[in-house]
């Protein structure tokens, strides 16, 4: 295999030359609720098949250790019988899927602990050399909401004219002020040099019961798939992906009925708490914000008028 620096810090070793071309990162990261941002892209590399094409190397960017602390940042290693199996240190894997036409870039790693601007540079130097047409970024926050209707999402973007594009995307846009994650660092390092980045940020559903004993401190959803599916849903129709949501639906589906079982068991143990009406008072309080592309809506009236159509009856 044969492997080139894109710069410094990335290594290549298949060039895309796709015409029409984007790129989605995500990492394990501080703005991770619901697995949106290190999960997803995991998921869209299965789904797609996507392929290994580079790697941002790790040197410079990860901490060892703090001081004080035992195994806070420190790599997790594997023995057995003496012999080392694993190491599971931070990466940043570059994979790619699609055709001449169109192909997409996903990068899967690890937020840096030291040297940000350095690795944003070598995402930007990514989308710069390959000519990468919008880079999107995947983050998601934990917030009081009902587990079964369409997830909250914002967006944040580099370029002023995006703004009427994501406005159809059925976005709240941020006027987020604090720490930065590195989706909103990217964001404005590409801005400065007049490159196309969003990023959604999803909310995904928490329930803090810390004042009950019987039930513990917090319930939280690890994999929002609702959120996948709202946040891709976006994607596909920005990006004109064709993506095969058929997977990601029964998996949102039965997130939603793992959640009700969890919700009665819950209900029996502890009737005293009333936790349907605390749901119920979350839910009544909650307003949707519901994404119907117009390209979908056409497609279901269309789809009404055919059944409906008196040739068939």
């Amino acid at each position: 295999m044969k492997v080139s620096k894109l710069s410094e810090t990335v290594d290549i070793w298949e060039h895309p030359e796709a015409k029409e071309l984007y790129m989605i990162v995500g990492w394990r990261q501080w703005a991770d609720a619901g697995s949106i941002s290190s999960g997803l892209p995991k998921y869209l590399v299965k789904q797609l098949k996507a392929r290994q094409i580079g790697a941002i190397r790790p040197n410079g960017f990860y901490l060892f250790q703090f001081p004080g602390t035992h195994d806070l940042v420190r790599p997790i290693v594997k023995f057995e019988q003496g012999m080392p199996l694993s190491l599971d240190a931070p990466r940043n894997e570059l994979y790619y899927a699609g055709n001449e036409q169109r192909g997409l870039l996903i990068l899967i790693g690890d937020e840096p602990h030291l040297n940000a601007e350095q690795y944003v540079s070598a995402i930007l130097s990514i989308a710069k050399t390959y000519g990468v047409k919008r880079t999107i970024g995947l983050g998601g926050v934990y917030g009081e909401m009902p587990y079964d209707k369409e997830r909250f999402v914002s967006a944040i973007y580099s370029q002023s004219h995006m703004q009427n594009e994501i406005e159809r995307l059925a976005v709240n846009l941020s006027d987020y002020q604090g720490g930065a994650s590195i989706g909103s660092y990217i964001c404005q390092r590409a801005s400065e040099q007049e490159l196309e980045f969003i990023s959604f940020y999803a909310f995904v559903p928490t329930y803090d019961f810390s004042n009950f004993t019987e039930i513990g401190n917090s319930i939280r959803i690890e994999n929002d798939y609702m959120a996948w599916y709202g946040i891709m849903r976006r994607i596909n129709f920005m990006l004109k992906l064709d993506f095969d949501f058929s997977d990601l639906d029964k998996k949102r589906k039965r997130l939603i009925r793992v959640i009700e079982s969890k919700l009665d068991e819950l209900d029996r143990a502890s009737p005293q708490l009333d936790l349907r009406q605390y749901l119920a008072n979350l839910s009544d309080s909650f307003t949707e914000t519901t994404f119907e592309p117009l390209d979908d809506v056409w497609e279901e009236e269309f789809r009404r008028l055919f059944d409906d159509d008196p040739a068939d009856a």
